[in-house]
């Protein structure tokens, strides 16, 4: 059996060692420290905007952002259906009600027409506005923003960017997450660079970054002794987790267009198969990363994605279908749905391939020659 091909893995650069052995010289093993900070500082270099908290997880910065928004029991927050759980699950942890959203076909993204139907539909039935709207920059790829920030503001709903695979991708020249009110990122063993397990939540200014961090360690007033008003959280990175981080930012940028080149290349390499579409940029606005390329599988080709997924399984390679939706989870089975079929067609009819920014040309190569002979 051939070296198995993996969807999605984490990449060394080389220079991640050096700043994990330094904390371990300098004893910074426990929570915060020097690397933190630095990790911090070239995050807020690379993106240009704001300040940048490092927590746990993304998941971490999604709740830490809504716990930011005000968002309480019984709220309600917009949801964009077609994503990973870990985006409307912090809804619930604080005790609101996600309300789902279906996608538009030129991003895969929270649907504009959707959203404000939502909003005036729960408006309607409860009496008030969503807290907050959350949408995703899924696979990568930048949501609509400009439409989805002007509905939001017609409204007076505040924005928290769920770009936790956009780390590198840009809309309209602005880095993903730095868009809207806050923005969460995530350093997951898979994502484009990862501290181990790890998130960040950008903030648009200091005071809101400060407020992030109390909330992050336990919401301790500064008195001698412990004492607290609010309820915290221990969401912040590890000092070892965050030098991970900070040689990651040293080879960002060479992921990012790694990343780029798998997709052209899967672009290429499929061109010629009838009823097959690899996803892209839908105009000059969108700069995805392409964390990982996905393509659409028509009827038409006689195979479902499931059918191609384990074609590839049975040559080692690993292959995913894309994210069920939200609304089609039994998790959420009760949540209001606002929209179509698009997100449900999407999900019907997709496939993740491997994107690894460590894939070779070979690898590559043998993953599109396997995608021939399944379809």
């Amino acid at each position: 059996m051939r070296d198995r091909i993996l969807l999605s893995l984490a990449h060394m650069g080389g220079s991640e060692k050096r700043w994990v052995d330094e904390a371990f010289k300098s004893n910074w093993i426990v929570p915060l420290g020097p690397n933190v900070d630095e990790f911090e500082h070239r995050l807020e270099s690379y993106l240009n905007h704001g300040r940048v908290v490092a927590l746990s997880a993304g998941t971490a910065a999604l709740h830490l952002g809504l716990v930011m928004l005000g968002v309480s029991e019984g709220d309600e927050v917009i949801c964009q259906s077609f994503t990973f759980s870990a985006s409307a699950n912090p809804v619930r942890y604080q005790g609101a009600h996600p309300v789902f959203v279906d996608s538009e076909p030129d991003t895969w993204n929270m649907s504009p027409i959707a959203l404000e139907e939502a909003i005036i539909d729960r408006y309607r039935i409860t009496g008030k506005y969503p807290k907050a709207i959350i949408p995703v920059h899924l696979y990568g790829m930048p949501a609509k923003m400009d439409e989805i920030l002007e509905i939001a503001g017609k409204y007076g709903i505040p924005v928290l960017e769920d770009a936790a695979e956009a780390l590198g991708s840009e809309y309209k020249g602005k880095k993903c997450g730095t868009i809207g009110h806050f923005g969460a990122l995530s350093f997951n063993g898979n994502k484009i660079i990862t501290t181990s397990g790890g998130g960040a939540l950008i903030c648009s200014d200091e005071n809101s970054a400060k407020r992030v961090k109390f909330y992050a360690t336990q919401a301790r007033e500064n008195r001698p002794y412990y004492y607290h008003e609010v309820i915290g959280f221990n969401y912040r990175l590890s000092n070892v987790c965050a030098g991970i981080g900070c040689g990651q930012m040293d080879v960002l940028s060479d992921h990012v267009s790694r990343r780029r080149e798998i997709h052209d290349t899967y672009t290429k390499a499929l061109s010629d198969i009838e009823g097959v579409t690899v996803q892209h940029n839908p105009s000059d606005d969108y700069d995805s990363n392409f964390w990982l390329s996905t393509i659409l599988i028509e009827p038409s080709t006689g195979k479902t994605p499931d059918d191609v997924r384990l074609s590839l399984e049975a040559e080692n390679i690993e292959t995913r279908l894309l994210w069920r939706p939200m609304h089609m989870q039994p998790v959420y089975k009760n949540a209001p749905y606002y929209g179509g079929t698009v997100c449900e067609e999407l999900f019907a009819k997709g496939l993740c391939l491997p994107s690894s920014s460590s894939l070779t040309d070979d690898e590559i190569k043998r993953v599109t020659e396997a995608l021939h002979r399944a379809l």
